[in-house]
């Protein structure tokens, strides 16, 4: 089946060129102009990928992410005409997976979507889970895109579940940024260390919300980070 993208983008000549793009290149694509209308198709499930643009007559794409993160791990791109790193950051920390400046390539942002979409588990997939082992009672449930902790759920986007799964694979082992990068990324070259730091955050934040009295990542300065077995 094809990949089901939806763009939430109000300038139509954008919207036009970015859908011709993604339809010409194997996905089945369509666009509204407002958070209000890109909400209501995506609660209504089915889409594997959104594009936002981050500035939208009805508000802003970052709080759109941010109203779909509370149910759902689709994976999200934005488009934004800022290009300080500090909004890039601001869009990975509340979930984005990558993020577009304009002027852009709707070529090249169609390579981006692929690059995501294949590190992305499929949302909603009806496949047996594949829980990695857990000794320490965390498992990594990447047909739902889970972390499970003592019984408790937590969604993970894409990059999130990537990073959570190389780290805890060998616990105890320090990774530098680069290396996460180059394990969690399916192109480095388009990530930031900076980048690797946002995603740990949100990370780290979302595991405090299932077991409050953990530390599951540790950070080494000037080295990295790396994974403990939470103890009981």
């Amino acid at each position: 089946m094809k990949p089901r993208i939806l763009v939430v983008e109000d300038e139509p000549s954008i919207l036009e060129s970015v859908l011709y793009a993604l339809n010409t290149d194997g996905m089945e694509a369509a666009g509204v102009g407002t958070c209000a209308a890109g909400l209501e198709v995506l609660m209504q499930g089915g889409i594997d990928l959104a594009i936002m643009d981050v500035g939208l007559p009805d508000g802003s794409g970052m709080e759109l992410c941010k109203t779909l993160r509370r149910s759902s791990a689709i994976a999200v791109i934005f488009l934004t005409a800022r290009a300080s790193e500090v909004d890039r950051i601001v869009g990975l920390e509340i979930g984005g997976d990558d993020y577009v400046v304009k002027p852009f390539s709707p070529r090249e942002l169609s390579a981006r979507v692929k690059a995501v979409l294949r590190r992305a588990p499929k949302v909603g997939t009806t496949a047996t889970p594949t829980p990695a082992p857990a000794t320490d009672g965390l498992q990594i449930d990447e047909s739902r895109m889970q972390a499970v902790y003592a019984g408790q759920a937590l969604v993970l986007s894409a990059t999130e579940l990537k990073l959570l799964r190389v780290l805890s694979r060998h616990p105890g082992r320090v990774y530098s940024r680069e290396q996460l990068m180059d394990r969690a990324w399916d192109d480095p070259g388009a990530a930031l260390e900076r980048t690797v730091d946002a995603h740990i955050k949100t990370l780290r934040h979302k595991l405090r919300s299932i077991a409050v009295d953990k530390e599951f990542i540790v950070t080494h300065r000037g080295f990295g980070y790396s994974y403990q077995a939470p103890t009981p």
